[in-house]
This record gives C-alpha cells, sequence and structure tokens, in this order.
C-alpha cells in the first residue's frame, strides 16, 4: 500500500530525514516510534504532500506520487490525516465536520452515516465541537478522516492531549475501528508501550533514519542497535567476555558459538524482567534503590565491581535497600551481546 524509498528532506542545514525507507502492506497498522526531533512528523507530512522530499519516491497503491518527473497534490493522494489537536472546524456541528470531504452528491448523507455508526458518534451527529469531549472530538477527527475512504490513513500522535485514562479507552475503541475495517495505516508516537499496542510492526527512528522495522516482539527482545534497545522498555547493559563459545557475565552465562565475539570485552544487554534477586549475605551485589510500583517493585542493584542493575520483582518481593542479593538471569531468559553499539548475531 505505502513504500518510501531513499527519501531525505532538509531544512537549511537540518537533516530532518536521510534515507528513509519504509514498506507497509495492505490492512497493516506501523507505528513510526522515536523521541522529539527525529523526523516523525516531518515523514507523515512528505508522505501526504503537505511537503515535498528533496530526493527520494513514494508510492501509494502502486501509484507513484512523488518521485524526480511526478508529484501529486494532497487532496488526490487518498491519504487521510488525524492530527494531534484533531483540528475540528469550530462552527460546524459533527455532522458537517465529517461530511466536510466529501462531494455534494446523493451518496454524502448514506457515507455520513455509515461513519457515524463506524465510529459509536449516534446521538451526536448535531452537536458542536466545544460540546464534546476530548475522546469524541478525536472519534470525530477520525470519522472526517475516514468518510472519503482514504486508501492510507496517517495519524499524529492522535490522543497524547488526553488525560491518561481516557488516553487509553479512546485508543482501544480508535484500534478497534481501525483492525476491524483492515485501514492501512501509520501510528506516529514517542510512547514505546502505544507503539506496541498500536503497531503491527514497529519502525524505530533515530536522526531522521529507520534505525530497524520489525513486529513488536522482534524489536522488543531482538533490537538491532542499542539506540533501539534503549529506546524501547527499560534495558540495563553488563560487562561480559567470550570465552570458548560462551559468555560470561557477573549475572550468569550463554551459550554463543559465534567466533566473532573471540576478541573479548563486550556489552550484554539484559531487561528488568529478566532478573532474579534473591537475598543472600553471599551474594553479587547490595541493593540500593526501591521502588514501588503497586504491582511490583523496582530494585537498582550495585553489583559487586561491575556497575548496577535493575530487578524488577513482584509486590511480594519485598527487599530493604542495603541487603545482600544474589541476581542472576532466570531461568528461559537469555543474554544479547553488543560490539560497538551493534548487536551481534548468532
Amino acid at each position: 500500500m505505502l513504500e518510501c524509498q531513499d527519501v531525505s528532506k532538509s531544512f537549511g542545514d537540518v537533516v530532518a530525514l536521510s534515507n528513509f525507507s519504509l514498506k507497509l502492506g495492505q490492512g497493516q497498522i506501523l507505528a513510526l516510534l522515536g523521541p522529539s526531533g527525529c523526523g516523525k512528523t516531518t515523514a507523515l507530512r512528505l508522505i501526504s504532500g503537505f511537503a515535498n522530499p528533496d530526493d527520494g519516491s513514494i508510492t501509494i497503491a502502486a501509484r507513484p506520487v512523488y518521485d524526480q518527473e511526478t508529484y501529486v497534490p494532497p487532496e488526490k493522494r487518498s491519504v487521510g490525516m488525524v492530527f494531534q489537536e484533531g483540528a475540528l472546524f469550530p462552527h460546524l456541528t459533527v455532522e458537517q465536520n465529517i461530511a466536510f470531504g466529501l462531494s455534494r452528491d446523493d451518496q454524502r448523507s448514506d457515507r455520513v452515516a455509515e461513519v457515524v455508526k463506524m465510529t459509536g458518534l449516534e446521538g451526536l451527529t448535531q452537536r458542536m465541537p466545544y460540546e464534546l469531549s476530548g475522546g469524541q472530538q478525536q472519534r470525530v477527527a477520525l470519522a472526517r478522516a475516514l468518510a472519503p475512504r482514504p486508501e492510507l490513513l496517517l495519524l499524529d500522535e492522535p490522543f497524547s492531549n488526553l488525560d491518561p485514562a481516557l488516553r487509553e479507552q479512546v485508543r482501544r475503541d480508535v484500534m478497534n475501528i481501525l483492525r476491524s475495517n483492515r485501514i492501512t495505516a501509520i501510528f506516529v508516537t514517542h510512547d514505546q508501550e502505544e507503539a506496541m499496542y498500536v503497531g503491527d510492526s514497529i519502525a524505530v527512528m533515530n536522526g531522521g533514519r529507520i534505525e530497524q522495522q520489525g513486529t513488536p516482539e522482534e524489536i522488543f527482545h531482538h533490537p538491532s542497535t542499542r539506540f533501539v534497545a534503549e529506546f524501547i522498555g527499560m534495558v540495563d547493559f553488563v560487562t561480559g567476555r567470550w570465552e570458548d563459545g560462551v559468555i560470561k557475565t557477573p549475572i550468569g552465562t550463554t551459550e554463543w558459538e559465534n567466533d566473532a565475539l573471540a576478541d573479548g570485552a563486550l556489552e550484554v544487554m539484559i531487561r528488568p524482567d529478566c532478573l532474579e534477586c534473591i537475598p543472600s549475605e553471599k551474594g553479587n551485589g547490595a541493593i540500593l534503590e526501591r521502588e514501588f510500583r503497586g504491582a511490583s517493585y523496582l530494585y537498582m542493584i550495585a553489583l559487586d565491581g561491575s556497575g548496577t542493575v535493575r530487578c524488577l520483582l513482584p509486590h511480594i518481593d519485598e527487599h530493604e535497600v542495603g541487603s545482600r542479593v544474589t541476581v542472576r538471569v532466570r531461568s528461559g531468559h537469555s543474554l544479547r551481546p553488543f560490539l560497538n553499539g551493534v548487536a551481534v548475531g548468532v
């Protein structure tokens, strides 16, 4: 449905996108994830046609919309857009907002009614935007974007202005609408948990390019770079050495036959939920901090001469700050080695 090939964009001396490439299939939802200023919104503006690339090509539904010889304006790209603030017309009713982008033919009212039902806005069509809650306003914005039947929907952090409880509910409602209607969409966010919930795949951006693209499970468990590992959830790195097919670290060992590690020193990735922490006077560390999170405790542990790691335990595992503990990798979990900030393959 969408292919961007080596798309680049600069604003003066600032490089917003550099060799940005991605593919998105029919009915898939891509979460475009990255820190502020990494180029996420610029990518949406180029795909939608609100700005033009300096280089590269963009194809939507097998039709070129931008390359060195082609430019298709935004209104002819069959792309819908849902903005961060909703951007509803304040002087129009819900029904009029939804109908705004539709041609004035006999099917107009039927399509509005169809989209109103799809988005759960029955009974609200004659209200003005100021009479709606934040969640209702975002559903109207979604309905307006879906009304012209776009082949691709772009959502630019559409829930960021909602309070946490409402955000979770509206996000669930919107994703159910998109998935049940098999709508192809790109969802921009800087929230890692949100990206893993909404995306069939995740593209992690860094410095104007895609650092890694894959399923949420691939991105979380098998990050290709240290940047991706640190951006997706909590993660720590400990020093390790490869010796005779085994990676040895202060928190455990793992078999690793790749002799690319034969030179020795490396960094090893571990996540807090992959560790167990057992009270022991003869342990390999001491608890520095304890953070109560309701269902769990997050412990910061100083390993003997080997830096610190975090350990996430159930709320029933309450240990005192300063106590000695044994920290080790849980059964079934593994260590992932990195050299010079890049994951080492098997």
